[in-house]
């Protein structure tokens, strides 16, 4: 212990001695670390640099030699500091070394006691700190300059314009010549593309940098702030010399300006060099847009470029052109882009060449496609417009689909041929009104023929005109011809002799058709151009006020025609399905969703366009064939309804037979948190009943509403299982009178109708052994194979009802894109064909927004449980 406390206070000591000899070597090392970091060594003539260099090393040298001279102190030293500083008498450890001089017992004992007790006083020595007592060294307190320089100095090591230690070693550099630049640099790529910018400051700038890819059409800027003047700024594309980046358009603007301002005002503009520095100082910003590969240079940086083309748009038709019950022309398109579709439009021309004088009053028909998103990469869908009323109406024409992308580019399709619907005029005088329009519509310089048919047609009026007011307007209408002075009097003279034919053909039906269409095309545009609220829910107003003029229109000549006394109920559409449809829009318009309410809008225009609206059609009368075909289509339609009825009731009664083979006996009660119902979810007795309506006497459905499961044992649950297998068995047979039932109509069941049969037997042979893992599967593969088959049977009535019939006619085509004549999605019959619009149902999206509105308040709720916060959590997926 004591040789432990003497080796500390050597140590000790030895500071003592040693530290303020090192004050000198210290501060000396400080000093030059500090002209090192303030960079004096670079300023430095080559002469002083050398001295001062020498003087540092000499002095420091120098400094050491006292330590050269210091005598380290030896055990006695320690000795005597441990007992000074603990203040122990007698010499209490040097007394543990000594010994007696005299010999003798009593001397002995006398000394060995007084050296315990010594020792006892040694046992807590305590040697402290080092005691240098510099402040007698240094007694103005100069020894802190050298610290706060240090300090200073190292902080401004950071800096551009610091120093290294380094410095002292090499030689002093020429001032360089390289101004005081500072470079931002970016890259833009344009916003289509959906890119973010790209920095290029802080990139390695030289040869061997990465290459920086960007799209096609980018914005190049570099923003310069220098104090010593312009600084080049160049792009070199290949091995071509470089070319200087033009200033922005702005700022070089204002440079001109100044240059002609110093050369008006002569010698006296001495100044505006100054302010020019001024300007260059403050920044200059070069821009230009990158459209090669090429290489920017900037005051001795450089970066790479590789641009990526941005290829024009791609846009094909999917399937023939075709028209409507109500002589719409509708089309099918699909088209992509690799940043996005901007707009897309079918372009139409006239097949025969008009005459080199000839003077058209309306251009050429305007056709938008309607997409299903904006700037979507890939695009496909159907669009329905009404051009009857455009003069080309009946015309062979060629149309080109055209699609644009948001850099201008445009992609064609191959042309199709074909006649452009046209309306067709069961009245003789009004197809002739509408055939004197079209004459002169395609060439005003027709006029003379137009009024000689007028002519002919109001030659005989007691015997082709019935109608004196028809006779009248007719005659008004040539009047106008003969009054008109310019192109636009003429286009009014012939929108009203379209309004006369329409009159003449059906009264107020067609003119509120038009009214419907042209508030329906207002309603788009808004759409399309993202317009307020309150634009949107007056146009709104305006098309619901149309559908309902139209709609009692449609009424009244419903009373006039019989042929519609009894309509196919394939062909009708009531008024809550176009106001719940109008409604949808709406919602989804106001909610933001404005592309999905285009595309809704475009639905119901489609299915505007395929009703027939009462107008007599060529072949309206069905044949007994087609009539069969119809009821074998409701048959499948009653049966997919009711197998997926039968695989609902079973996986309700497997889950509760799991549950009880789990828990034992029915619970009573239940969780008072899952067992809360959220708003707008159905509760448990109603999905039943919606699952099992019609079934409720074999399920055993609680007429209350609750789930009849619940107080069934274990085996009254197998019993239900096995009770299934007769309604299975059943569904069989029919499936089997319906193969029967096609082929007397000459049809072939399809493989699926086949597949559907052997799994049906499957599921029911499982149902009888009370395997109900076995019987779902079987019944859910049945199920797909029912709806094959169902695509199968109706590319079949297709394939024969489609030859030699017009829109309308034989049997209503639900194969079709999945839709009936009107362009509604089925419900309950056929296979879904994946083209649907993706629209979220009205109740649906307003049964999500309850429920989380509800999840959120419950959340909200303070004091609310533990447990039912965790699961709110869950709900959210915030956990």
């Amino acid at each position: 212990m004591l040789g432990r406390k003497r080796r500390f206070a050597l140590m000790v000591l030895t500071l003592e001695r040693v530290a303020p000899h090192l004050l000198a070597p210290f501060s000396i090392v400080l000093l030059f670390l500090s002209a090192s970091w303030f960079g004096l060594f670079r300023i430095m003539p080559a002469l002083m640099h050398f001295v001062v260099g020498i003087g540092f090393a000499v002095a420091f040298v120098g400094a050491l030699i006292p330590l050269l001279r210091l005598r380290l102190p030896d055990l006695g030293d320690a000795d005597r500091m441990l007992e000074a500083r603990n203040h122990l008498p007698h010499q209490a450890i040097g007394v543990q070394d000594d010994s007696l001089a005299t010999s003798g017992p009593f001397g002995q004992a006398l000394w060995a006691e007084h050296q315990a007790r010594m020792a006892r006083r040694i046992h807590d020595l305590e040697t402290g700190l080092p005691r240098p007592d510099i402040a007698r060294f240094d007694v103005y307190g100069l020894r802190a300059l050298p610290v706060l320089l240090a300090c200073v100095a190292f902080a401004f090591s950071f800096s551009n314009r610091a120093g290294t230690l380094t410095d002292v070693a090499h030689a002093p550099q020429a001032a360089s010549t390289v101004p005081d630049v500072r470079i931002d640099a970016w890259v833009t790529p344009p916003a289509y593309t959906g890119r973010a910018p790209i920095f290029l400051t802080g990139r390695e700038a030289s040869d061997r940098a990465e290459t920086v890819t960007v799209p096609q059409a980018s914005e190049l800027i570099v923003r310069i702030a220098s104090a010593s003047g312009s600084v080049p700024v160049t792009y070199r594309i290949g091995s071509a010399e470089p070319q200087p980046v033009p200033l922005k358009a702005d700022e070089a603007a204002a440079g001109k300006e100044i240059d002609q301002g110093a050369a008006s005002s002569g010698p006296a503009s001495q100044p505006a060099p100054a302010s020019a520095a001024n300007s260059a100082s403050a920044g200059v910003t070069h821009q230009m847009r990158l459209t090669q590969d090429g290489r920017l240079e900037v005051a001795g940086s450089a970066w790479s470029f590789k641009i990526t083309p941005d290829k024009a748009p791609e846009i094909v038709f999917e399937g023939k052109p075709r028209p409507t019950a109500n002589a719409a022309l509708e089309i099918g398109f699909s088209a992509k882009d690799d940043y996005g579709i901007e707009a897309a439009w079918a372009e139409i021309k006239p097949v025969e060449t008009p005459a080199p004088d000839a003077r058209p009053l309306y251009p050429a028909p305007d056709y938008r496609l309607d997409l299903p998103r904006r700037n979507a990469k890939e695009a496909k869908g159907t669009t329905s417009r009404n051009l009857s009323e455009h003069p080309l109406a009946g015309k062979r024409v060629t149309i080109t689909l055209v699609a644009r992308d948001a850099a201008g580019q445009e992609g064609r399709s191959k042309p199709e041929t074909m006649i452009l619907p046209a309306r067709r005029f069961t009245e003789p005088l009004a197809g002739a009104v509408a055939e004197e329009r079209q004459v002169f519509a395609l060439d005003a310089n027709a006029l003379p023929r137009a009024l000689d048919l007028n002519d002919a047609i109001t030659s005989r009026p007691d015997e082709t005109i019935p109608n004196l007011t028809h006779y009248l307007l007719i005659t008004s209408a040539k009047g106008r011809m003969k009054t008109a002075q310019n192109d636009d009097m003429l286009r009014d003279t012939a929108a009203y002799l379209w309004d006369i034919a329409l009159g003449i053909e059906d009264g107020n039906l067609s003119l509120a058709e038009k009214r419907l269409r042209d508030a329906q095309q207002n309603l788009s545009d808004a759409l399309e151009r993202g317009a307020s609220d309150e634009e949107i829910a007056k146009l709104m107003q305006e098309l619901r006020d149309a559908m309902k003029q139209f709609m009692q229109a449609m009424a009244e000549q419903a009373m006039k025609n019989p042929q519609m006394a009894r309509p196919n109920p394939q062909n009708t559409i009531n008024q809550q399905d176009l106001d719940r449809m109008m409604n949808q829009i709406e919602n989804l318009a106001r909610s933001g969703s404005k592309d999905q309410a285009r595309q809704l809008l475009s639905e119901m225009q489609r299915m505007m366009n395929n009703l027939q609206a009462g107008r007599p059609q060529q072949g309206q009368q069905q044949s007994g064939e087609n009539s069969q075909m119809r009821q074998q289509m409701d048959k499948l339609g009653r049966l997919l309804q009711d197998q997926q009825k039968l695989m609902e009731q079973t996986f309700q009664y497997d889950q509760a037979l799991r549950d009880r083979m789990q828990r034992g006996d029915p619970l009573e009660g239940g969780d008072e948190l899952f067992d809360q119902p959220m708003p707008g979810m159905p509760q448990q007795g109603q999905q039943g009943e919606r699952g099992q309506e019609g079934q409720q006497g074999q399920a055993g459905q609680d007429p209350k509403g609750g789930n009849p499961t619940d107080q069934m044992s274990e085996e009254q649950l197998r019993q239900a299982l096995k009770d299934l297998k007769a309604q299975q068995d059943a569904l069989k047979k029919q499936l089997g009178e319906l193969q029967k039932g096609l082929q007397g109509l000459g049809m072939q069941p399809g493989k699926g109708f086949g597949e559907a049969g052997r799994e049906m037997q499957g599921a029911a042979g499982a149902l009888g052994q009370g395997r109900s893992d076995e019987a779902l599967g079987g019944q859910g593969r049945a199920l797909q194979a029912l709806r094959q088959g169902a695509q199968e049977m109706m590319s079949q009535m297709q394939s024969q009802q489609g030859q030699g019939q017009g829109p309308g006619q034989g049997i209503p085509q639900y194969g079709q894109n999945g839709r009936d004549p009107l362009g509604r999605r089925q419900q309950n019959i056929g296979p879904e064909f994946g083209d649907q619009v993706k629209v979220p149902d009205e109740i649906d999206t307003q049964r999500a927004r309850q429920i989380l509105e509800e999840i959120r308040r419950r959340l909200g709720n303070n004091l609310s449980p533990e447990v039912e916060r965790r699961y709110l959590e869950r709900l959210l997926d915030i956990q």
